[in-house]
């Protein structure tokens, strides 16, 4: 028996990105389908965040995500350019969002299909694995292209229905928030949410207590 799980995802969440890889591999190795629930990142949903976290904040979670990378041998590298237009000095959020709402809008068009966890973790790839210019050249065509998916189908879905995929990702944020976090990475399996990048050998572990085999 197939088991089922939902994955909560950001794209300008490097740890995210440091998540999605082994997630994936593990629909590689076990009967296991994760379907991807992409979210806008803090930064959209709560503009002000950064201005009034610590100080500190910025300074141990960049010191942290290229550890976790070092430490699981993933490629990684500072995004280029950032999903979200961002005044480091201010920590200021720009009002207008063209990168990440397009990529976010790619994502659940590919969800739509079944393919978005293949999409995210190539997209992610991009972004935070040290791809110049990302978001140009048809370098997430590419990642459409990994998943499955017809480049001219869901580009202009992404511009021809862009309320609606909106609708479907504000909606993915109240359902992470009704199976009890907040937060991203967090996957969701029988109702019970696993947050962080550091909880994936955990959910795998409830998964077979729930009789998850490999293939």
């Amino acid at each position: 028996m197939t088991h089922q799980a939902e994955l909560y995802f950001s794209f300008r969440s490097p740890y995210s990105y440091l998540a999605i890889g082994r997630y994936r591999q593990l629909t590689e190795e076990y009967d296991l389908s994760i379907a991807l629930r992409p979210v806008y990142p803090l930064a959209i949903r709560q503009p002000d965040f950064f201005e009034r976290n610590h100080p500190n904040w910025l300074g141990y979670t960049m010191r942290d995500m290229l550890r976790v990378a070092a430490f699981h041998h993933i490629p990684f590298g500072p995004p280029k350019p950032d999903p979200i237009i961002q005044d480091m000095a201010t920590r200021k959020i720009a009002e207008d969002q063209p990168n990440i709402r397009r990529v976010t809008r790619m994502g659940q068009a590919a969800s739509r299909r079944g393919a978005g966890l293949i999409f995210a973790a190539e997209a992610g790839r991009m972004i935070w694995g040290g791809q110049e210019n990302w978001h140009e050249g048809g370098h997430l065509d590419r990642a459409l292209e990994a998943a499955g998916l017809g480049v001219e189908e869901i580009l202009a879905e992404v511009d021809s229905d862009a309320e609606a995929l909106d609708a479907e990702i504000a909606a993915n944020q109240d359902a992470l928030e009704a199976a009890g976090h907040w937060g991203v990475p967090t996957l969701v399996f029988e109702n019970e949410p696993f947050f962080g990048q550091d909880r994936i050998e955990m959910a795998r572990w409830r998964m077979e207590l729930q009789g998850l085999e490999a293939r």
